[in-house]
């Protein structure tokens, strides 16, 4: 029984003096907050942790706080002796974000993708009407948010205003945006015929304007195509710069086909224009020396109809 006496006194005492352990400066601090709390400036700040003491520096400045008037603070709050560890001063920095034109017109990007404005292979490039060097916000999860857009469509004009963590006012800006849309360029001079593949092509983003205006093709509507004419590199490929391949060209050797039920009859022939396949064309029958129409079924093979005046023409 002395024995857990013993143990039982010691543990009293051992809790009375962590209940009684005074605060102690930690030094030189850095916070995140608009507010210096107790639990930032002292190591054992007990139930006072979370009070505050002081306002915090801007974001991204550094001030000194004196002895005299983190006492003056603390007895405020209630808290009348702490360990100053021979400190005169604590040096406080506010942690920050810096914040950008980049992060601003991230933001309005996303604003307009938001709303169906951007959609796949488009981008916004943004101007704003005033300068502005990037500037310090609060070390936040979000350091600058977007409150409000006006887009104007018509002329690309905006305004916008933004909240920035660790100000009070928010910040109005305007400019201009130009819509941006990926189109397909040639990656290289190409020769007039040439059947464009992934890798004839690069696309780059243009003004939207400008491709609505000229029309542009889309990526898989190019692969497989025949180019119509002699092109540069990097010009931009549109609808009309395109064909669908010839399955046979002029003068190409063919052999022509004529099907009636079971029978099938064959006939070798020249092709006098060239076509696409299931496109028409004019051979010519090098038994017949008799110039018919046929379509295009396949490379070096025509069709023609069973329409009593095709067999006759054979």
């Amino acid at each position: 029984m002395i024995i857990r006496s013993a143990f039982a006194t010691l543990a009293l005492l051992l809790l009375s003096a962590t209940a009684l352990a005074a605060p102690a400066l930690k030094g030189d601090i850095t916070v995140t907050a608009g507010v210096i709390t107790v639990g930032d400036m002292f190591d054992e700040p007990g139930l006072a942790a979370e009070d505050a003491l002081f306002r915090a520096p801007k974001p991204g400045t550094t001030g000194n706080v004196t002895l005299r008037d983190i006492k003056a603070a603390a007895a405020r709050i209630g808290i009348e002796a702490f360990e100053s560890r021979g400190l005169d001063s604590i040096r406080v920095s506010r942690a920050a974000t810096m914040i950008g034109q980049t992060d601003l017109a991230e933001l309005i990007r996303a604003d307009l993708a938001n709303r169906g404005i951007l959609t796949a292979g488009m981008s916004a490039n943004t101007q704003f009407a005033t300068a502005f060097t990037a500037f310090n916000a609060a070390a936040v999860d979000t350091p600058a948010s977007l409150t409000s857009l006006r887009y104007a469509p018509a002329n690309g004009t905006f305004t916008a205003r933004f909240a920035i963590a660790g100000f009070d006012q928010p910040l109005d800006l305007s400019g201009s945006i130009e819509l941006m849309i990926d189109a397909p360029h040639l990656a290289t001079n190409t020769t007039a015929g040439t059947i464009l593949t992934p890798d004839n092509i690069v696309m780059r983003p243009v003004p939207l304007r400008f491709a609505e205006a000229s029309g542009v093709a889309r990526l898989e509507d190019i692969v497989g195509k025949a180019l119509s004419r002699q092109s540069r590199e990097g010009m931009m490929l549109k609808p009309a710069d395109l064909s669908t391949p010839l399955t046979i060209a002029k003068n190409d050797a063919v052999t022509i086909y004529f099907r009636r039920g079971p029978m099938t009859l064959t006939v070798k022939g020249q092709a006098v224009t060239g076509a696409a396949l299931g496109a028409p064309l004019q051979v010519l029958n090098l038994m017949s020396r008799r110039v018919i129409s046929a379509t295009a079924i396949a490379a070096g093979a025509v069709e023609v109809s069973a329409e009593p005046l095709a067999l006759a023409g054979l």
